[in-house]
């Protein structure tokens, strides 16, 4: 029974030990700006941006083959985040307020395409039911408003509330 013990121990340690040499040794080198412009991106791989997931985007962006402004669910924030870790100045860019899913549910039949298109599952609601929509939790991507076939599904701005609401700056008037 010791016998048993030790050799197991003596091969996991030695195993181990391998796989830490190799881990050195074998280490694929990646561009560390990519991975810092991935931490960024929301990871929800939903394909708005037109790359294959939140990786593409990265290496994209890394090897300035994209705007900064490719991410919906991002939004503005993450537009100006990226902006600041390239150093490129941010041009254009929707300036309106975002805009969030919303059900009218007079139309909604519940067919329940748009809580399986959700990359957040922001979408509630059971077959054959009326669903809802978590706002919090949506991001605006779109993806259930394309796959709804009764257009129930709608982007809208998000309703101001004492959270969300801020006073607008002044206008600047420089004549008397």
């Amino acid at each position: 029974m010791i016998a048993a013990v030790v050799s197991l121990t003596l091969l996991g340690l030695g195993m181990g030990w391998l796989l830490g040499l190799a881990a050195r040794y074998l280490r694929v080198e990646s561009d560390p700006l990519q991975e810092e412009i991935q931490q960024l991106l929301p990871g929800v791989n939903c394909g708005q941006c037109g790359f294959p997931g939140c990786g593409g985007a990265a290496e994209a962006l890394a090897a300035g083959q994209a705007a900064v402004t490719l991410c919906p669910p991002g939004g503005p924030p993450l537009a100006r985040a990226l902006a600041a870790k390239l150093g490129v100045t941010l041009e254009g860019g929707n300036g309106g307020p975002p805009l969030l899913a919303s059900v009218d549910e007079a139309t909604c039949i519940g067919c329940a395409h748009c809580g399986k298109r959700c990359p957040t599952d922001a979408i509630v609601g059971a077959p054959k039911q009326i669903h809802g929509v978590i706002q919090d939790a949506c991001i605006g991507c779109g993806l259930c408003v394309e796959i709804c076939p009764t257009e129930c599904l709608q982007l809208r701005p998000v309703a101001a509330t004492l959270k969300t609401w801020h006073w607008p700056k002044p206008a600047l008037s420089f004549g008397v």
